[in-house]
């Protein structure tokens, strides 16, 4: 007799749990009770039973755990860890019994669901017999009345034009319970059923997807269960960009009324809003993108020094891009040009659709740096709530600030939120709060530029606008490097060879500009000058414009040119006419010939001189 070994008496079997003297402990694997004592004279003179046995007498699947899923791996090793401690004091009941009481009390669970577990795990010494038994539960046969609830309730209350519960139960009994002639049945569904119906089986996202839209419920129902940027950011180096359109109004100098300006900045994730640079523009694209990124890298005292405020470095320390930009999947985000950065070593990472708060720092860096200074703006244009709504002030009559104060406006606010906003609740670690990092985006943003894993990226002024330069296919030709159309040639290197072979090539170019392009090369960008000097000074567009011009001119005059052809065939062929080629021509003596017509032909001219007619040369 050994321990775990199972035995089996009149139909029951056992498993021996233990074996002290003349005693055994044993537990019956059937009804799965607690295990007791038996005498080990009566224990001897059972038979011995197998595993197989026992797992087709009480119906059992084991299986291996590898083949469990993770789901239900989990649960298993979860109720296992419940029964774990009770093992050591299966012999004393007195013991075991405070036991399970304890475990009880700690989970949160039942006395008798512990016992089950440990019973279950006794009796088949089997991880795997803890998983739950999968329940099949019959669907029930709808009744005809349910079915036409179910069919009224997808028909007119699931739908977009979101019909109340009533107007779709009285649809339901026009359509079905209603004789030829549009008279109701006496015997009809109340609406207490019908709303009882629709409680039972309706859910909340199937009834806001479909009286809202999928768009409305991602955007404001979803549930939000990631870690948000700590997906992205977790040291300094992850940027977040986005645009929005400012509250408030601006003039120009002269007072007229401009419109509301376009800001776009680019804050770093991991110290939660530290606005590492801005761009303020009439409009938002490409243009911005550009202006912004120049700013990033900008030495920030030179910069504010522009707009007569004055800064220690200490207060906007950037003047690196981060390795990494995540933005939305905006247009311009997207953009061919804008993608070019990636050549600087960054990584562009585009959000999918619907996820704001996938960047929520960016989102929220907006808000605080336009209410912090909403007050003191309320009656110079700023543009509140009920803009729009009626009896509201119309907010273009308070504009007052041109451009430029309202980017003055706008660094005093970076500012501050840089170096004076507390980030709440941030999650400092243990390095963080030995080295007393004071609870400010700039702070925390410098003590991350010196730890391990900090991904910021040093790039010239050069560097990133000739990369983030718009780029357009050009050729080689002999006239030059051909770009839209233009001739182009290099002063500092000799292009002969390219000139002579032709070929494809790229250029940047600066579309204010047609002065130069940039013929790009792995090693970087080469400069060539314009050919056409009529064509200096002017932007790209003001050229194209010329030459639709010039295009439509020249085709304006074909048809004058071709009448000419027509006309000139005409004309020739009238003066040949009749005459025909002579067969004998002498062709013999033709300088004495040739010199005799040029002294006649000038003989003629003189006299037609000096009896009075004008001079050839003159008219």
């Amino acid at each position: 007799m050994e321990k775990n070994q199972l035995i089996k008496n009149n139909g029951i079997i056992y498993r021996i749990l233990a074996i002290e003297e003349e005693s055994v402990l044993m537990i019956d694997c059937i009804r799965k009770t607690m295990p007791d004592w038996h005498d080990m004279g009566e224990v001897s003179r059972y038979e011995d039973c197998t595993e197989e046995e026992l797992l087709e007498v009480t119906g059992t699947v084991l299986m291996e755990e590898e083949n469990l899923s993770s789901k239900a791996r989990k649960i298993a090793h979860e109720r296992f860890t419940v029964v774990a401690g009770i093992l050591h004091f299966l012999a004393d009941d007195r013991f075991r019994t405070k036991a399970i009481r304890k475990v009880a009390e700690e989970k949160g669970i039942s006395i008798q669901t512990v016992r089950t577990y440990l019973c279950q795990y006794l009796a088949f010494q089997d991880i795997s017999v803890l998983v739950p038994k999968k329940r099949c539960v019959p669907d029930k046969e709808l009744t005809k009345d349910e079915k036409n609830f179910r069919w009224a309730l997808n028909k007119f209350y699931f739908t977009r034009h979101k019909n109340s519960l009533k107007t779709a139960y009285t649809y339901m009994l026009k359509e079905k319970y209603c004789n030829g002639e549009g008279i109701l049945f006496p015997e009809c569904p109340s609406f207490n059923q019908f709303r009882y119906f629709y409680s039972k089986y309706k859910t909340r996202r199937n009834v806001i997807i479909s009286r809202n839209g999928i768009k409305d419920y991602q955007r404001n129902y979803r549930p939000l269960l990631g870690e948000r940027v700590q997906e992205f950011a977790s040291n300094v180096g992850v940027g977040m960009i986005d645009a929005t359109i400012c509250d408030i109004y601006l003039v120009d100098d002269a007072g007229n009324l401009v419109g509301r300006p376009v800001l776009t900045i680019l804050t770093d994730a991991y110290s939660n809003g530290f606005v590492m640079g801005y761009s303020l523009t009439w409009e938002g694209g490409t243009y911005s993108l550009r202006d912004l990124m120049l700013n990033v890298i900008d030495d920030k005292v030179e910069w504010c020094k522009k707009f007569g405020i004055i800064i220690k470095k200490e207060q906007w320390a950037s003047d690196k891009l981060p390795g990494v930009i995540v933005s939305d999947m905006g247009s311009e985000y997207q953009s061919m040009t804008f993608s070019q950065i990636t050549e600087l070593g960054v990584t562009l990472i585009n959000l999918p659709p619907l996820r704001p708060e996938l960047k929520s720092i960016v989102e929220r860096s907006f808000q605080l740096l336009q209410d912090s200074v909403k007050p003191f703006l309320m009656d110079h244009g700023y543009v509140d709530k009920d803009a729009g709504e009626r009896l509201a002030p119309d907010y273009r009559k308070n504009a007052c600030l041109t451009m430029e104060d309202y980017e003055k406006v706008i660094i005093h606010a970076i500012l501050f939120n840089n170096n004076q906003r507390i980030v709440e609740n941030y999650p400092y670690t243990e390095e963080m709060t030995e080295a007393k990092v004071q609870p400010y985006p700039g702070s925390i943003f410098e003590w991350g530029k010196n730890q391990q894993g900090c991904n910021l990226i040093t790039v010239s002024k050069k560097e990133l606008i000739m990369t983030l330069l718009p780029r357009t296919d050009a050729r080689f030709a002999r006239q030059g490097l051909i770009v839209f159309g233009l001739r182009y040639d290099c002063k500092e290197k000799n292009f002969t060879e390219e000139y002579l072979a032709g070929g494809d090539a790229i250029a940047a170019y600066n579309p204010e500009s047609a002065d130069k392009v940039y013929l790009q090369q792995k090693n970087g960008f080469i400069e060539f000058h314009l050919i056409e000097s009529r064509f200096m000074g002017k932007s790209f567009e003001e050229i194209k414009k010329i030459q639709s011009v010039q295009r439509s001119i020249i085709e304006d005059a074909i048809p004058n040119n071709l009448q000419g052809r027509v006309d000139l065939a005409s004309h020739v062929e009238r003066i040949v006419e009749g005459k025909e080629k002579s067969r004998n021509v002498n062709v013999k003596g033709v300088r004495e010939t040739k010199k005799r017509a040029k002294e006649e032909r000038h003989k003629d001219f003189i006299e037609e001189v000096q009896d009075g007619e004008p001079d050839r040369t003159d008219a």
